[in-house]
């Protein structure tokens, strides 16, 4: 949606322009590479200090209603794209390929996740408009609160000095 990265980088592989950070490009569509990556990238921020990780991945349409990202490529680029490197047809294929699951299996288990969100979505329409003190509700509620390294009471009162 403005200037293109050849035109405003020096480098448009993000990953390597750190100095002192190494860093790694990532195939952010295919669901295990990211999964082992994060791990990997994981172990050895605890040992070395930061890395720098970049997910490659790919938008299917526009940014927004006035860019319907079809100016810019082409209908087969898209194709080729879903075909190819679609998250869900990638773990699909690596599935079966492992003998993980069937392709009947898979095929089942979207019927029934299919089924299940068709119900919720009928269930979520026929529920009743919520009130305006639904506005208030479940605001600073700190059952099952947790963020790593901050205690709640503490964050709400903090010790003065």
């Amino acid at each position: 949606m403005g200037t293109s990265q050849d035109r405003a980088a020096h480098n448009t592989n993000f990953y390597q322009r750190g100095d002192k950070i190494p860093g790694l490009k990532v195939e952010g569509q295919n669901v295990l590479m990211v999964r082992e990556a994060i791990k990997w990238a994981g172990q050895y921020v605890i040992e070395n200090g930061p890395v720098f990780l970049e997910m490659f991945t790919y938008r299917y349409h526009g940014h927004s209603m006035s860019d319907p990202g079809i100016t810019y490529r082409t209908k087969d680029e898209i194709a080729d794209v879903r075909a190819n490197r679609d998250p869900l047809e990638i773990v699909r294929k690596q599935l079966i390929d492992l003998n993980w699951a069937t392709a009947d299996e898979l095929k089942a288990y979207e019927k029934e996740a299919r089924k299940k969100l068709e119900d919720e979505v009928a269930q979520i329409r026929n529920d009743p408009w919520p009130v305006e003190a639904d506005l208030y509700k479940n605001v600073g509620v700190t059952d099952g609160h947790f963020m790593r390294g901050v205690e709640y009471n503490a964050s709400i009162h903090p010790p003065r000095i």
